[in-house]
């Protein structure tokens, strides 16, 4: 299979940049040996409630969620959800990372943070060090986000990483209608 995306000839380059460091941060790939993490973070009220029920109930689920969903799309386009974890403690926090939907223009940020983490900083921290992976390593011209019209602390997150509001989208599948929100950089030319 050609590990390709137009404009990009080589995406696992772009994995080569692994795992990405900040001040308190580490984001790595992740493997199946992160299936209980993600079996508690998707069945977290929070995950439920603003991303929703995937239907993963086992550790078998999550190895499947995580076979089918990030690492199908490591390999397919270089990008996709990093695990996000203390690095002194290799605790893991949340999930941040670039998902590519079919429905979408240009990869979309994507994070989630089991609870207790929140209110330190780490959501930022994270997404930024994605939003600047992501410029360096793609070149990619636009960033696109889409979150719910009632998930508040989403929405002043991405405002904060210099992403604005752009119009109300419905992703195929969907009841409730998102916001989509994007980062623009002018200079860019699509490749």
């Amino acid at each position: 299979m050609e590990n390709s995306t137009p404009g990009h000839p080589n995406v696992h380059q772009a994995l080569e940049h692994l795992p990405l460091e900040t001040e308190r941060l580490r984001l790595r790939e992740l493997t199946l040996a992160d299936a209980p993490f993600a079996l508690e973070l998707v069945n977290d009220p929070s995950w439920i409630r603003f991303i929703g029920d995937r239907g993963i109930h086992t550790l078998d689920d999550a190895r499947r969620y995580l076979r089918e969903g990030p690492m199908a799309s490591y390999a397919q386009f270089g990008l996709g959800l990093f695990l996000t974890e203390l690095p002194e403690s290799g605790i893991p926090i949340g999930l941040c990372g670039l998902l590519r939907r079919p429905t979408l223009d240009a990869p979309d940020i994507g994070f989630a943070f089991l609870p207790r983490f929140w209110g330190k900083g780490y959501a930022y921290e994270a997404a930024k060090a994605v939003i600047d992976w992501s410029e360096e390593t793609h070149a990619f011209p636009l960033v696109l986000a889409i979150t719910l019209e009632e998930n508040r602390s989403s929405i002043r997150l991405l405002e904060k990483l210099g992403l604005r509001f752009e119009k109300p989208v419905r992703q195929p599948g969907d009841e409730e209608e998102l916001r989509l929100y994007a980062r623009r950089w002018p200079d860019r030319i699509e490749k």
